[in-house]
């Protein structure tokens, strides 16, 4: 059954094939998102990487971190970037992506599998470095997209092809601009 908000996990995982033939090389930056505060969002047509500020006017920096010992920001997980075909499925209008709090999604594979660790990604002239952090949906994932869809990118098949998104830190700053190439080097 669907609901005009949620998707049942029935729905969602009629969408796997899709997702699945996400590009692995080459991909399309679909949306660039920055977050001046919590809740909310700007869908930006450019915007710079910044080695020590991630995405430039994002408030990444003021937010308290889970994955630090000590709740500051992580330069682990500076930067987000979740697959634009999971989110279109998930979130069911584009007008609805920016719900899930990432800076860039991008048509492209980004499973463990194919960027594991340590992989360096191409995003306009600036390049970031994939993380060991696993990037998972919380409670406001739940609350926007439903229980079936936190379940879809946290467990299974979601959890191993990185649904829910990776978290990346900037090496090489640059601008990133909608549209622009992102390429796994």
């Amino acid at each position: 059954m669907t609901s005009a908000l949620y998707l049942d996990m029935a729905t969602l995982e009629a969408g796997l094939d899709h997702i699945r033939q996400s590009p692995r090389d080459v991909g399309s930056i679909e949306m660039i998102i920055r977050r001046p505060d919590i809740d909310q969002r700007e869908e930006l047509e450019e915007t710079e990487l910044d080695l020590e500020l991630g995405v430039v006017g994002d408030s990444w920096r003021a937010r308290e971190s889970m994955s630090s010992a000590d709740g500051r920001p992580n330069p682990d997980a500076q930067v987000t970037i979740m697959n634009a075909r999971v989110i279109d499925l998930v979130a069911q209008s584009r007008d609805r992506w920016s719900l899930a709090g990432d800076q860039f999604y991008a048509d492209f594979d980004l499973s463990r599998e194919n960027l594991p660790p340590g992989t360096r990604l191409q995003l306009g002239s600036a390049l970031v470095e994939v993380s060991e952090i696993p990037h998972t949906g919380c409670a406001k994932f739940s609350g926007r997209f439903g229980a079936d869809a936190l379940r879809f990118v946290n467990t299974g098949p979601g959890r191993d092809l990185s649904f829910r998104g990776i978290n990346t830190r900037v090496v090489v700053p640059g601008i990133v601009r909608r549209g622009d190439r992102i390429q796994k080097l």
